[in-house]
């Protein structure tokens, strides 16, 4: 089906059009089959995480006429939750890289300030034509940024297809840099936009968190690189015999996001309709979309929280011509680094397909969740919430 969706209702970017058809897969044998036991059992202990360490890492040696540039957030903020409740600040900065002709982003590399509290990272793009709804965004807003949940809260379209992402840092992310002969168009007078995620859960503290930019020249003969993103519904129930929370309750769970994140609660009902498909409660979920346009996949990543535990992008799927280019069995949310592939070329009709699984035992490993009871987990922004999202970077022809 044809469906249209807003960011800041489908925690996505921007606004999409495309053909979508998605699945839930409930599993009723999947919580026995994926229980600390069993993982313990065949090799694959479960994943407990003291904390998310960031490596410290240098920048990769600049290439033949390419330039290093650091843009950091202006004025020192400290990050608190916007609502009043909740434990996730998500803040967006503009970042002003005075670009006086068109140049490339041939690379990002993301340094977080305060470690304790940045949960990931993502850099936007603002074309001039949209430097002034930024401005006035930044200004409306007391202290450094604004509050942006969802996306950086710019007005005007993009697709799902070409999302206005120019890099990523979550942790175990090192610094990006496109292939030789790749690169982003950055038109002159274009800014950036900051979002970081803040989880309050790691403390308190100011944070002035910096992106280094790689740059060529526009006058290179680069291929221009885009983003493609793939969501998917999370629907998580809670186990039998922990069910006593009221959050328990799909809809109660759902006013609970939207409580604490705005309107972007709602993410959850437009997944629906993008994915043509009515909630069921799940451990595996998946979502299918055809491709509209010839595409060339370069690059993978996926992104889910600590309830996560697999995920897989699939080109093709059930087909003869069927290839997986993601496959992350045992998710480790200290390792979210973009990945590049043998390019896979896809034509118009062509199926991706992102497929992931989250487990609610991992309350009982992971130290964020003391004292917190099972509940129905959704999309949503926070720490605590999930995400299913595939992450493709694309060249088109």
């Amino acid at each position: 089906m044809a469906a249209r969706l807003s960011l800041r209702l489908a925690a996505a970017l921007g606004a999409l059009t495309l053909v979508a058809a998605c699945g839930s897969s409930p599993d009723s044998t999947d919580a026995a089959q994926d229980s600390p036991t069993s993982a313990a059992s065949s090799g694959n202990p479960p994943a407990v995480e003291e904390a998310h360490p960031v490596e410290a890492v240098k920048p990769k040696p600049l290439r033949a006429n390419e330039s290093r540039m650091t843009l950091r957030i202006p004025e020192s903020y400290t990050p608190s939750a916007p609502n009043g409740v909740g434990t996730d600040d998500y803040r967006c900065f503009l970042l002003d890289p005075r670009l006086a002709q068109d140049m490339y982003l041939t690379g990002t590399f993301v340094k977080p300030d305060n470690r304790n509290v940045v949960h990931h990272v993502i850099l936007y793009r603002a074309v001039p034509d949209q430097v002034a709804d930024a401005e006035a965004l930044d200004a409306r807003d007391p202290g450094e940024g604004w509050t942006c949940f969802g996306d950086s809260g710019l007005p005007g379209g993009s697709t799902l297809d070409n999302a206005p992402w120019l890099g990523a840092w979550a942790p175990g992310a090192k610094e990006s840099v496109d292939a030789p002969g790749f690169g982003t168009p950055l038109a002159a007078g274009t800014r950036i936009i900051m979002q970081v995620h803040y989880n309050l859960l790691g403390g308190p503290g100011p944070d002035r968190s910096a992106t280094l930019l790689r740059l060529a020249p526009g006058s290179e003969d680069l291929t221009p690189l885009t983003t493609m993103l793939l969501p998917a519904p999370v629907e998580l129930p809670c186990r039998p015999g922990h069910t006593d929370n009221m959050l328990c309750d799909r809809t109660a769970a759902i006013a609970d996001v939207v409580k604490r994140f705005g309107p972007v609660g709602q993410t959850n009902n437009w997944l629906g309709v993008l994915c043509n498909q009515k909630p069921v409660p799940s451990q595996v979920t998946s979502c299918s979309r055809e491709v509209t346009v010839p595409t060339t996949i370069r690059g993978v990543a996926g992104h889910m929280h600590l309830l996560g535990r697999s995920i897989k992008i699939e080109v093709n799927p059930g087909t003869p011509q069927a290839k997986t280019v993601l496959d992350i069995p045992i998710w480790d949310f200290d390792n979210q680094g973009s990945k590049p592939i043998k390019p896979v070329a896809l034509e118009v009709g062509d199926t991706v397909k992102v497929t992931c699984k989250h487990v609610q035992w991992l309350r009982d490993q992971l130290p964020a969740f003391e004292g917190q009871p099972d509940r129905y987990v959704v999309w949503g922004e926070g720490t605590m919430d999930e995400m299913c999202l595939g992450i493709l970077t694309v060249t088109h022809p």
